[in-house]
């Protein structure tokens, strides 16, 4: 499939509809990390858009394809994508952090139509994701074609591959050639209290993805073309992929973007209508 086939207006009106949802839940909320979820908001548009194998009417669907948010605390920009994609009503967006209401800070599945982990302790989501398309292989041994077994997809941030359980779970991953798991880090560069090379440098992150057997790919994580077709040649191949996609914390708003402050603040009523303008622009 072509970029031509790929509907790249659809997928960036979702991905701005998304930021916009998450920047007002995470206001009302004074809630954090909406440069996290910004950054990824682009490569769950694509996902969601393009690329995954579900029923939002029908989210325990047995053969859909499964999204795992291991950086929990961009929970905000997968509900968003999630209301906007049918998987539950809009409305639940506004209950956001709230007490009583389903969605919590970090990303909660139980009783959240869309959410198959619940995530927020960083290093457990490529575990998981690995032990479920392990499940999924072995469930399917029968099916002559390893293309088709259903895919799991985990996203990663880039601070989170400090955590030595993502790396044990590389390293059997590729060892098992599990073809079926395909990994996304969100590479924009910037951790909890710093920037990623100053704390633990990752580089060279390729090469290391690469020696524990997997197939790597790099992109522009705000590229909608290039991150489908990316997605889209990710999987099947003898062996796991990770897609390393280049992004920007705090990507749509300009005095957002890069910033280190924008991991744990909320936006105030001013800083909200200046970004919305932005947005929808």
């Amino acid at each position: 499939m072509g970029v031509d086939d790929i509907p790249l207006a659809e997928i960036a009106g979702l991905a701005q509809d998304a930021r916009c949802e998450a920047l007002q839940m995470v206001h009302r909320a004074r809630a954090s990390h909406i440069g996290s979820c910004f950054s990824a908001a682009d490569i769950l548009a694509c996902l969601y858009g393009h690329v995954l194998r579900i029923r939002p009417a029908q989210p325990d669907w047995p053969d859909r394809d499964r999204f795992i948010l291991s950086k929990g605390h961009a929970a905000a920009i997968l509900y968003a994508t999630l209301a906007l994609k049918g998987f539950f009503p809009r409305a639940w967006l506004d209950g956001y952090c709230a007490n009583g209401q389903p969605l919590g800070g970090h990303a909660i599945a139980a009783g959240v139509p869309g959410v198959e982990v619940s995530t927020g302790s960083l290093g457990h989501g490529l575990p998981i994701g690995l032990g479920m398309a392990l499940g999924l292989r072995r469930a399917d041994a029968s099916h002559p074609k390893v293309a088709n077994h259903p895919r799991v997809y985990v996203m990663l941030s880039d601070g989170e591959c400090d955590e030595g359980s993502v790396w044990e779970a590389a390293l059997l991953a590729g060892a098992r050639r599990i073809d079926n798991l395909v990994a996304i880090v969100d590479y924009n560069k910037i951790q909890s209290f710093g920037r990623v090379a100053d704390i633990i440098d990752l580089e060279p992150f390729g090469a290391k993805w690469a020696a524990f057997g997997w197939q790597v790919i790099e992109v522009d994580g705000h590229d909608h073309g290039a991150v489908c077709a990316a997605l889209r040649l990710a999987g099947g191949a003898g062996r796991p992929s990770v897609l390393i996609a280049h992004t920007v914390k705090g990507k749509g708003v300009r005095y957002m973007e890069d910033q280190l402050l924008w991991h744990y603040r909320s936006p105030t009523a001013d800083e909200l209508r200046q970004a919305l303008r932005e947005l929808r622009s």
